[in-house]
């Protein structure tokens, strides 16, 4: 504990100094037409705030009237996507992504989207986009055991699935900027929830064009911003996950979209990418927006004993309930994945 305080209170004037520009240096002007279709009739779909950290701010998410995509509007500038993935996956963070990524359940969802390719290819060279610390090749390999695995992030995570093991190739860069010089290179490239956290997606699609051999095949894995639990928990809904995802895209708009970028839907599929969480995420984002803030480099002191006190009983309290719920969204899960209730859907494509 006292480690942990010691690296937040060392960060602490590197929040305060960004935080002092003001939050507005943080996004885009607001788009007034939507980026996937251009149309101008626009609607707010929800207003939120940043359940997962508990970083300052309002987000909010616009739906297109005539095509269904939403967006985040406005949208984080370069300068908010640091400061708002700062010491999320990596920093602080770290060790509990970590943990995450190598849960049971975490390594069951992977495996399953590696068992996803085998009725259409024996890939032998595979590029994972938005590898994060590659715990989904290090499992993909148990399904794939002659293929090589190569890891493409943006944050340092790959560089640490490098010097792990779990890929053979480190790509630390952009996957629109790097895209020319692996031109041709792979025969399967997949972007598990990666698409959804991207500026231009259509970019990351015609990126994929161009690295993957003729042939090859694109698989991807995003929310669903259709899912009957969108509706239904309304903003504390998980896969909202503001302010990192920036565009939710219908099923049907990417299957177009990957038409125009010269690939064939071979593929679609609901029911395996669901992720029976709703019910839990949902009610830990309500906890997180009524519990004080624990010690966190982005406020300007750190709470003090009554309040670190006040915080840790109620995480005490409510964990059975999250047990119970995380209980009943397993239970649910064969339903959800059945009907419109599923999270996220999947969507396998061939380069022509």
């Amino acid at each position: 504990m006292r480690a942990h305080a010691e690296r937040v209170a060392a960060r602490r004037p590197l929040y305060a100094k960004e935080l002092e520009r003001g939050l507005e240096a943080f996004f885009m002007p607001r788009r007034t037409t939507c980026p996937w279709c251009a149309s101008p009739h626009l609607s707010v779909r929800l207003r939120t705030r940043d359940h997962l950290q508990g970083k300052p701010g309002t987000f909010v998410v616009e739906e297109c009237l005539d095509c269904g995509h939403l967006f985040q509007n406005p949208r984080l500038s370069e300068d908010g996507l640091r400061f708002y993935y700062r010491d999320c996956y990596e920093g602080l963070g770290e060790a509990t992504m970590a943990r995450l990524g190598s849960s049971p359940p975490a390594k069951r969802l992977y495996r399953s989207r590696a068992r996803a390719l085998v009725p259409f290819t024996r890939p032998s060279q595979w590029l994972d986009v938005g590898t994060g610390h590659g715990h989904f090749c290090a499992e993909a390999r148990r399904i794939h055991p002659d293929t090589v695995f190569h890891g493409l992030d943006r944050g340092e995570g790959v560089e640490l699935a490098l010097g792990n093991g779990r890929v053979t190739v480190a790509h630390q860069d952009s996957f629109t900027g790097l895209a020319a010089r692996l031109a041709g290179r792979y025969d399967v490239v997949s972007m598990f929830h990666y698409l959804e956290h991207t500026t231009a997606p259509r970019e990351e699609l015609r990126a994929a064009h161009t690295v993957l051999e003729p042939g090859g095949h694109l698989v991807v894995e995003v929310p669903d911003p259709r899912s009957s639990a969108a509706r239904m928990l309304g903003r504390w809904w998980g896969p909202w996950l503001q302010p990192q995802h920036l565009h939710l895209i219908p099923r049907d708009n990417l299957c177009r979209a990957l038409d125009r970028e010269g690939f064939t839907v071979i593929a679609t599929d609901r029911r395996g990418p669901h992720v029976p969480t709703d019910l839990t995420s949902a009610a830990a984002n309500a906890l997180t927006a009524l519990l004080p803030s624990g010690d966190v480099p982005w406020l300007p002191q750190r709470p003090g004993p009554l309040t670190r006190s006040v915080r840790a009983l109620a995480l005490a309290a409510a964990a059975p309930v999250l047990l119970v719920l995380f209980g009943l969204d397993s239970l649910l899960a064969p339903f959800a994945r059945r009907t419109s209730l599923s999270n996220a859907y999947r969507v396998i494509a061939r380069r022509n």
